[in-house]
């Protein structure tokens, strides 16, 4: 019987690994809104790191974390860096691809709960009286980040965030 059952177990950790191994290993995750605003009023506030604190959803989450800033804000090469409770963790962003008025495209380091490197993006598109602006994360993930996919949406975990983001920048500018 014993060996039955570690059979089967055998067998389903198996069927799990392949299963695993299927998934898709790039993922993205992406939301629009369309703002009151000028990009000219918008794109400043996502190409300065030090002006996030007003809109993102994330600033607030922990009132102690610790945060420095270096490079020439709003420049091709500054830097966030941030440590703090369990809620926000340790990571580093430093901006790839500056377009003005039109792209941000940052690298997004993640150190603490875990590892994980990705881009981030802010696209700024000219719509009737406002502009559409776009916030997408995109990411590869090894075989333990499949892993953890089959359990955890990206998608449900962040695109709420960036939601919330959207509508506190489209209230930032909107005043």
């Amino acid at each position: 019987m014993f060996k039955k059952i570690v059979l089967v177990l055998v067998v389903v950790v198996l069927l799990f690994g392949i299963y695993v191994a299927t998934r898709p290993t790039r993922w993205r995750v992406e939301r629009s809104a369309v703002l009151p605003a000028a990009s000219s009023v918008l794109y400043p506030k996502v190409a300065d790191f030090q002006a996030w604190d007003a809109w993102s959803p994330w600033a607030k989450l922990d009132p102690g974390m610790k945060v420095d800033f270096s490079g020439t804000p709003g420049t091709v090469g500054s830097t966030y860096h941030w440590v703090g409770n369990d809620k926000v963790g340790e990571g580093r962003m430093t901006i790839l691809e500056l377009i003005p008025d039109r792209l941000v495209r940052i690298k997004l380091q993640f150190v603490k709960p875990w590892e994980q490197v990705s881009t981030t993006e802010f696209s700024f598109v000219p719509e009737g009286a406002g502009t559409k602006v776009t916030w997408a994360m995109s990411g590869e993930n090894d075989l333990v980040g499949k892993a953890f996919a089959v359990f955890l949406d990206m998608d449900k975990v962040i695109g709420p965030d960036f939601e919330k983001g959207l509508a506190k920048l489209k209230a930032e500018t909107s005043r």
